[in-house]
């Protein structure tokens, strides 16, 4: 990418590893310059909390918001009825009602910690595309906004055509879903101006085709972004953990287990995942990711204590430190750590078969899951001597 943009958004984009495609650089870019840009990313509510492979793209509305623009966060509530296909090997169960709506309570508790809903004209706004989808007229939906899709285009798509390919059922209802997503940008622009969407890039198909139907119907100018689909650098896809996905509601996963994550990412990710999970200067970002041997997990705290302050307040990260250096450093227990009060008749010389149960994984005092963290923090406190 040779292109060198005037505006600060892109500009961050660009510097921070955001951007993966976008579908007019200096278009968009342009805009931005003349003037605030609302931009949207649709989220559907298939669980009652975000992980953190979602994570980036809410930094991104961040971004936009911080550097003048209009973030729209899009619940999809209609669109949630159907479930996205993009490179899935089979259909997402359907959900009731009632789920969903419980979900979009559960997804809207984090979106306030990243960005700021209120009526100025740089404000975020909440929607749900319920709002236009659950009353649409087929037939009329069909006749005016169908006609405008062709069925050898949207199988050319590679969503759509590695499922073919892998000779994987496609339903009728999933085909609709890059249709209802294009319709969700069209009155997106209708009702607010919104003129940019942003996702993933495993919804670069849909985004176009939002941006052609938009175009046919009103003939507005709008753009579309993408940023990277990301791994670790050892290929684990981005929001899973050993124990499960790591989800950003703390009901759903302590501050305490969302701090440890971090602390534990892999060295070569700790400079790409401060710049786009922290609002630290790129030279320190970069500073830190180069620190070598044991210096490295002091990075590895610095990114940590950021994330978990975004997500959950300073005071949690604080907290969530302490309580790692309490466990880890003193050998205590923490007081976020769950604890398992024992008879003191079944504690009576089991002290040695205890550390050995969870030298093996086993249980003990402390879960599974902190006896993993336990031994992962050992590693990374005494590192084999470097040859020279």
């Amino acid at each position: 990418m040779t292109y060198h943009p005037k505006s600060e958004f892109m500009r961050v984009m660009m510097e921070r590893g955001f951007l993966a495609d976008c579908t007019d650089y200096q278009g968009l870019d342009e805009a931005m310059v003349a003037g605030i840009v609302p931009a949207y990313i649709g989220f559907d509510a298939t669980a009652k909390s975000l992980h953190v492979g979602s994570l980036i793209q809410i930094m991104m509305l961040r971004w936009l918001q911080k550097t003048g623009h209009k973030p729209i966060t899009l619940m999809g509530g209609g669109t949630t009825k159907v479930g996205d296909p993009s490179f899935r090997a089979d259909e997402r169960p359907l959900l009731t009602d009632a789920q969903i709506n419980d979900n979009i309570d559960g997804i809207k508790q984090v979106f306030a910690k990243y960005v700021d809903y209120n009526e100025s004209d740089t404000g975020a706004l909440m929607l749900n595309n319920a709002e236009w989808l659950d009353g649409l007229n087929y037939l009329e939906f069909l006749r005016d906004i169908g006609r405008h899709f062709s069925v050898n285009r949207m199988l050319a798509f590679e969503s759509v055509k590695s499922r073919i390919d892998r000779e994987q059922s496609l339903s009728f209802l999933e085909f609709n879903y890059m249709i209802l997503q294009a319709y969700d940008f069209l009155e997106l622009n209708r009702r607010y101006g919104c003129a940019l969407q942003m996702g993933g890039s495993d919804q670069w198909g849909n985004i176009v085709n939002g941006i052609d139907l938009t175009r046919r119907v009103i003939g507005t100018e709008i753009y579309g972004l993408t940023s990277p689909l990301l791994t670790t650098s050892d290929g684990k896809k981005m929001g899973k953990s050993a124990d499960g996905a790591v989800w950003l509601n703390a009901d759903m996963r302590s501050p305490y287990e969302f701090w440890q994550f971090w602390r534990n990412t892999t060295d070569a990710d700790v400079a790409r995942f401060l710049k786009l999970y922290t609002e630290l200067p790129i030279a320190e970002c970069e500073r830190l990711g180069a620190l070598e041997g044991s210096a490295i997990n002091d990075a590895k705290i610095v990114l940590a204590n950021e994330v978990t302050t975004l997500c959950h307040g300073r005071a949690a990260a604080e907290a969530a430190e302490a309580t790692a250096r309490e466990v880890f450093e003193r050998g205590g227990v923490g007081e976020e750590l769950t604890t398992v009060a024992l008879p003191a008749t079944d504690l009576r010389g089991r002290r040695t078969r205890q550390r050995r149960s969870c030298d093996r994984g086993g249980p003990n005092v402390l879960s599974r899951r902190h006896c993993r963290h336990a031994q992962a923090h050992s590693r990374q406190k005494a590192p084999r001597p470097r040859e020279t």
